[in-house]
């Protein structure tokens, strides 16, 4: 059994601080201040005029605020499960002179977006809290009809791969990055929540569920061992 959604807030709650640092991002995900650089560059790249952004689990905010860099107008939803998350985020990107349009403390799939707004949406290591494919088709199926024409969706997770040899050898992989970064300790730590909060799906898995969501564009653009970045196009 999967920790419960008031589980796993509970968690993010306490652990801001390791949500906020701009430059690094997430340390605990591999490649994680390559793939902030590469998502801020390419969406400042593809929507140099963006309106409105949709931070889904938005954690302290750093994906927004990278955003912000390149297109200080755009006005910006946040989301996230976790109160202490969403005030972190809001004070930073106030700090930077960002526009909040909407804050909602919400689990995703309780949540309608509204349709055709958003020139960007992202969804950074939050959606391997999805636990089913029906649960993946209705979360993208909404995202899609969020984002205006030529409006993109952004993944950066955790992921499996299909073939259980490969999975074995990423997975090592990825524990020896935990225990170079901080310690065997913290590898088991890591994995231990992993278990009990995740239920991570194949990069291959995500692209057919947003085909099938009706995206026309899907690409991966980082992959390195257990994480994946990709995007959509509507």
């Amino acid at each position: 059994m999967k920790n419960t959604t008031d589980e796993i807030r509970k968690r993010f709650d306490a652990d801001v601080e390791r949500f906020s640092n701009l430059e690094t991002g997430q340390t605990a995900t591999m490649d994680a201040a390559l793939v902030l650089g590469l998502i801020e560059n390419c969406i400042s790249a593809m929507h140099p005029d963006a309106k409105h952004v949709c931070d889904i689990g938005c954690g302290a905010g750093n994906f927004t605020l990278r955003i912000l860099r390149q297109i200080p107008d755009i006005s910006c939803t946040l989301i996230d499960l976790s109160g202490n998350m969403l005030a972190r985020a809001q004070e930073r990107i106030a700090s930077a002179g960002g526009k909040i349009e909407k804050v909602y403390q919400e689990d995703i799939r309780n949540l309608e977006l509204p349709s055709n707004h958003f020139d960007v949406i992202i969804a950074a290591a939050v959606l391997h809290h999805l636990r089913s494919q029906e649960e993946w088709g209705a979360v993208l199926k909404n995202i899609h009809s969020s984002l205006v024409k030529g409006g993109t969706f952004w993944i950066w997770d955790l992921v499996v791969y299909d073939e259980m040899h490969v999975e074995q050898l990423q997975q090592e992989r990825y524990a020896d990055y935990l225990i170079q970064l901080k310690g065997e300790d913290y590898q088991r730590e890591v994995f231990a929540y992993i278990d009990r909060e995740d239920t991570p799906v194949s990069s291959s898995f995500m692209i057919m569920k947003m085909l099938e969501a009706g995206f026309g564009e899907v690409e991966i653009i980082h992959k390195n061992s257990k994480f994946c970045a990709l995007y959509g196009k509507k």
